[in-house]
């Protein structure tokens, strides 16, 4: 056992298993579809994945709220009663939750005068917030100090990349990170919207493909471009997907034949929360690179 406790939380799209091989505590998001609430439960619950997909297919609404200051004072505060944290929070690029750790932090570093809390905006999302923790989470086990952990955080958190395409913009344009008039006109013509996260987070459509085969394309030639020595990057690589595999392995296929030196490909899906804005049909592709596009 570590002197610290390391905290993530749901967002980090891998599954409650890999959580507990690594010794890690999850904070859960909820979301609501028909006024019932459920909780984020990475996974636990077999076919439920499928069948929140299935539901945002047949029509159905998924909403997401931020987590408040009093659920995060009652998560901390149980961990800081065992002993000290660093927590990581799901990037404030996409929700404003971690502003309420940070009020949590105060309270609770006043309360536990002894104690260390450690709170640190991810600025990533998705797998790419997963990669971010899995890299702590390894100096962890090299028994790396809190201190390290975080100012490996702060050194290294923009130049996580979130590479996306998706074949389904229904829910980008809900949400507004594609226009109405965009999203028509790649619904017709079957155009692939190109995304990625800017240096604060936020997700931003920026290209676009025709067809999937060419949003592949398209994706690998942006990690040729970014990541860490290019097409000799020797990192690793988490590939995520909404109920879209197919599409997801046929990147994996193309990430492998291209970053021969690459050290791990790990398939996640993209679980509840995220996929509450994105939907089913979208592909994500997170690497080590430069620092992100502002």
């Amino acid at each position: 056992m570590k002197d610290f406790i390391f905290s993530c939380e749901s967002t980090i799209d891998l599954p409650y298993e890999y959580c507990v091989k690594r010794n890690a505590s999850v904070l859960e998001y909820s979301y609501t579809i028909d006024d019932n609430v459920y909780h984020d439960d990475m996974g636990r619950t077999e076919g439920a994945l499928e069948k929140f997909y299935n539901d945002l297919k047949g029509g159905k609404i998924s909403r997401t709220s931020q987590v408040n200051k009093f659920h995060y004072v009652d998560y901390f505060e149980e961990l800081l009663k065992k002993g000290d944290v660093i927590h990581i929070a799901f990037g404030s690029g996409l929700t404003p939750s971690v502003n309420n750790a940070y009020e949590a932090q105060k309270e609770l570093l006043e309360k536990y005068p002894d104690r260390k809390l450690i709170v640190l905006d991810s600025v990533c999302a998705s797998a790419g917030y997963g990669l971010l923790v899995d890299l702590c989470l390894d100096l962890r086990d090299e028994n790396k100090t809190m201190e390290e952990i975080e100012q490996f955080v702060l050194d290294i958190r923009y130049n996580i990349h979130h590479q996306f395409f998706s074949s389904d913009v229904t829910y980008f344009k809900r949400s507004g990170r594609v226009s109405g008039a965009t999203a028509m006109i790649a619904t017709v013509l079957g155009i692939c919207p190109i995304m990625r996260t800017d240096e604060p987070g936020h997700l931003i459509s920026y290209s676009k493909a025709h067809g999937k085969k060419k949003a592949i394309n398209k994706t690998v030639e942006e990690m040729i471009a970014h990541a860490v020595d290019h097409e000799n990057y020797a990192g690793k690589c988490f590939i995520a997907h909404s109920a879209c595999l197919e599409d997801a392995l046929m990147l994996k296929e193309k990430v492998a034949q291209t970053f021969l030196k690459v050290k791990e490909i790990r398939m996640c899906n993209i679980g509840n929360i995220i996929g509450s804005h994105c939907g089913p049909g979208t592909v994500a592709v997170f690497f080590v690179g430069d620092r992100r596009a502002k």
